[in-house]
């Protein structure tokens, strides 16, 4: 029935459309494998294929910008006594290289309408109190939503000294070598 609607030049036209079709995917194809070609090195291995190269590993500077190798690191006491200070909140990161712990949303027991999150970044690898900085995040509960409220003034830094006292309990059980 389809057939007796359409006129007899459409029909006619369609194997030329699907022949044009074909040959502009050939074309496309054969440009796409060109330009995949011109995009390889001349540093070939002896199977014929291109040596891995990544740029980064010779521009890389570490994390001040300019040293020629990658030293990274934090001060492993501060680090050690950050996570055992903070163990009673989950860990949604720590990274040790970068000195970043990131602790999920922690809701203390009493409570169940507000809730902290803390982010500790140890900045140093002396054993300094400006070595770490902490961010202490809290949030309350409103009509069934969380709301962003500050923490006590002193929040920050008590956890501070905490880690800090812990972090010099740690070095001192070292007999005091860093």
């Amino acid at each position: 029935m389809l057939r007796r609607l359409m006129p007899s030049h459409a029909a006619a036209s369609r194997p030329h459309t699907t022949l044009l079709l074909k040959r502009m995917a050939a074309a496309t194809m054969l440009a796409g494998v060109s330009l995949l070609s011109a995009c390889s090195s001349s540093d070939r291995t002896q199977t014929g294929l291109a040596a891995p190269s990544n740029h980064l590993l010779t521009e890389d500077r570490g994390a001040s910008g300019g040293e020629a190798s990658l030293k990274g690191g934090v001060n492993a006491y501060l680090w050690r006594a950050t996570l055992d200070t903070l163990s009673f909140m989950p860990v949604a990161t720590a990274d040790a290289e970068g000195g970043i712990i990131l602790t999920d949303w922690y809701t203390p027991p009493a409570t169940h309408d507000e809730r902290f999150k803390i982010t500790a970044f140890v900045l140093d690898r002396r054993l300094r109190s400006d070595a770490l900085r902490l961010s202490v995040f809290r949030q309350i509960k409103q009509d069934g939503t969380w709301v962003d409220t500050p923490p006590a003034p002193n929040t920050a830094s008590d956890i501070a000294t905490r880690i800090l006292s812990r972090a010099r309990k740690l070095r001192a059980d070292n007999g005091n070598q860093d």
